[in-house]
């Protein structure tokens, strides 16, 4: 059959409601369903004209790329935006995106993007029938959404009460077990005394898990492996809970070693259907935070995929559910699964879902919120494909994936297609702001199968280039390109079991890197001379200009041949290179004193040397005390002048980033001075104390 008679034989299916009876062979693999979606538009506009919640502008009570991503679609279904901004995102994308923007505050969240009346006042004033809350801030608050629904405006998520249900953890937990879906031993009483809770945990058996009851996203968790360190980590959670969520309740649960972390995409409408979308595994975290997710997950059998989406929709019918939802499970090496919780709102990682489902879910949830039904039963979900996705942070993996903010100098990025995308909040010359997450962005691809997939990753992410502060890009390439990841052997220990291999310390540049960016200084400040030194990591590279156009540069005790030119594609400069008859090409950047290199092994960046007047301060700080690793709030002080301290000892605690970090002291020894107070802001790499060492450290040392 040609393809046009292909196409008109479905169209005349489509008005007959017929169409999901005809044979996919008959599309393309990533058509049908994007033509479920144009289907669904002509069968379900009776619902927007009759149910009287036609939507026609929403209100996206968030930022970044979450905001960047719910306006795209608003675009194409031609509903209006209105974007909110804290004063710190005065010029962000999402604010140009929108069709009108409303500045709701100053930059702490707790001032602007949490505060439930001054959106809900911008909602009034821009006439918006909806919000969309995207994820994150007021995405869960059971408050919020019953706010809305008392002023008449569509909270776009499940009704305040699912959101009770399943945002409290005991709750959920009981809810579950009553709905027949499987759960993990723990205690979720109401008793939050310190014994309580601690005599539980020895009950349980360590390791155990403490959770925030309330929220996600790894906050208010810690594993506790030994009675000893019960009262810290209990203590540490109870603290970043209360920021997080404003409650500092807690459960404890049976820690599963290894588990994987699968979750399903569950969608519910006001007529009382529900449906699950396919699994998605989300094993691999850091600080119990997703770095890399894919769907389908990886070794799933036929039947416990259906078992897993089944148990998904007994929960979301358990509490009336409306709207998209994850039902989160822990899964162990035998694929039993556990419930661990309910995220009531579209996740971060929905793309890849999106990917292999060919659906739109922002449309379903506009759509649904309308009060429209389903657009499809389940037997019409059809799985193609697989996709990942990557998300870029700017934070340091080498340095305990600490978070950083700072300016994107020079940021570009893999081209979008129909199979590759990239969600993002940012652009070259915006600023990751310390205030908030330090996502930069979500690199997501599709392919036919898990291997393509991961093959078209890798090479997604050597095209993604940032210069201005660390990345966990060569990260996620190292991550990508383990044997074991590859091969699909997933857990939530991944990386702390593969740490040697995927963090490895930086070394020095090879010397053939040291010729390529000396080749590449040449060329772009076109010195011409016949010999001169250059210096770099303190190496230097005697370059002797050959009369042929090449040059000889000597390293050490080896020389090497070095011949090449320079290049522009899509605006961008690249060095062709040949050392010693291996070829090479990479992008190249020269910035201040540093030289970047960006190739299909990862990115270099070398240091051309300044003099030792200009260098910063030593990273040990003053008197060998601790500086702050990032610019934040002091949220708890431990010590004062005069006390003595051992290696290890807690000495303060900082909120920056949206996370809590401990600052210990690195050597025995006496506190000379605290510099600064509880809630003070303190800058990054400022000292936090004056700390005197130990006198049989001090020799040591010398």
């Amino acid at each position: 059959m040609a393809a046009a008679s292909a196409v008109s034989v479905l169209l005349v299916a489509a008005e007959r409601n017929r169409w999901h009876r005809l044979p996919s062979l008959l599309l393309p693999p990533r058509f049908p369903g994007l033509f479920r979606t144009w289907v669904w538009r002509q069968r379900t506009m009776k619902y927007t004209t009759t149910t009287g919640r036609n939507i026609t502008k929403v209100l996206i009570a968030n930022r970044g790329e979450i905001a960047c991503r719910v306006m795209r679609t608003a675009r194409k279904l031609g509903v209006q935006s209105v974007a909110v901004y804290s004063e710190a995102d005065r010029n962000s994308m999402h604010v140009d995106m929108a069709d009108e923007a409303y500045s709701i505050g100053p930059a702490p969240s707790q001032q602007s993007y949490l505060s439930m009346e001054k959106i809900i006042q911008v909602a009034k004033t821009s006439a918006a029938q909806a919000i969309h809350p995207g994820y994150g801030f007021l995405s869960e608050n059971m408050e919020f959404a019953e706010l809305c629904k008392q002023e008449g405006i569509i909270f776009i998520g499940p009704p305040p009460s699912a959101i009770r249900d399943m945002g409290i953890k005991s709750t959920s937990k009981s809810i579950m077990a009553a709905a027949g879906v499987p759960v993990v031993e723990g205690y979720h009483g109401e008793d939050q005394s310190d014994q309580c809770l601690k005599e539980h945990a020895g009950r349980i058996g360590y390791p155990v898990m403490i959770k925030a009851v309330r929220g996600g996203g790894g906050k208010g968790m810690r594993i506790v492996r030994s009675e000893q360190e019960f009262q810290e980590q209990l203590e540490s959670a109870r603290r970043e809970a209360k920021k997080s969520f404003n409650d500092d309740a807690v459960l404890i649960e049976k820690f599963v070693d290894t588990p994987r972390h699968v979750e399903v995409q569950v969608f519910g409408d006001h007529h009382g259907n529900a449906v699950y979308l396919f699994e998605r595994d989300c094993s691999v975290q850091r600080r119990h935070q997703k770095i890399i997710e894919e769907a389908p997950a990886p070794g799933i059998k036929p039947e416990v995929r259906k078992k897993l989406g089944e148990a998904a929709v007994r929960a979301a019918k358990a509490v009336n559910y409306v709207g998209a939802g994850t039902v989160e499970f822990i899964m162990d090496s035998k694929h039993n699964f556990y419930f661990m919780e309910m995220n009531t709102r579209l996740q971060v990682e929905h793309p890849v879902t999106e990917m292999i489902t060919g659906t739109d879910l922002v449309e379903w949830q506009l759509r649904i919120a309308a009060g429209e039904k389903i657009p499809l039963s389940q037997e019409e979900i059809t799985l193609q494909g697989h996709a990942f996705e990557a998300r870029i942070y700017a934070e340091d993996p080498s340095n305990n994936f600490m978070p950083g903010a700072g300016p994107l100098v020079h940021l570009s990025t893999p081209r979008a297609d129909p199979s590759t995308r990239i969600e993002t909040g940012v652009r070259q010359g915006d600023e990751v702001s310390v205030h908030y997450d330090p996502m930069i962005a979500k690199l997501v691809v599709w392919a036919a199968d898990r291997q393509a997939a991961l093959t078209k990753l890798r090479y997604s992410l050597r095209q993604y280039n940032i210069i201005g502060l660390h990345t966990n890009i060569d990260f996620l390439l190292n991550l990508s390109g383990h044997p074991e990841f590859e091969a699909g052997n997933v857990h939530t220990d991944f990386i702390p079991q593969h740490h040697k291999e995927l963090l490895l310390s930086r070394k020095a540049a090879a010397k053939e890197s040291l010729c390529q960016a000396a080749l590449g200084l040449i060329l772009k400040e076109k010195a011409m001379t016949d010999a001169f030194t250059l210096r770099a990591h303190d190496v230097a590279i005697a370059v002797t200009y050959n009369h042929d156009g090449s040059y000889s540069m000597q390293i050490e005790d080896k020389t090497f041949q070095v011949l090449g030119d320079l290049y522009s594609e899509e605006d961008c400069t690249y060095l062709k290179c040949s050392v010693n008859g291996v070829a090479s090409k990479a992008k190249l950047i020269i910035l201040e004193n540093t030289i970047y290199l960006f190739s299909k092994e990862g990115s270099i960046e070398i240091d051309i040397p300044v003099p030792k007047y200009l260098s910063s301060v030593s990273s040990e700080g003053t008197q060998g005390g601790p500086l702050a690793p990032m610019t934040g709030t002091i949220e708890k002080v431990f010590v004062k002048a005069g006390d003595k301290v051992k290696a290890g000892d807690s000495l303060m605690v900082m909120i920056a980033m949206k996370m809590e970090h401990t600052i210990k002291a690195p050597k025995d020894g006496t506190i000379k001075k605290v510099f600064y107070r509880e809630g003070a802001q303190a800058n990054r790499h400022t000292p936090l104390v004056e700390f005197e060492e130990e006198e049989s450290d001090k020799r040591e040392s010398e």
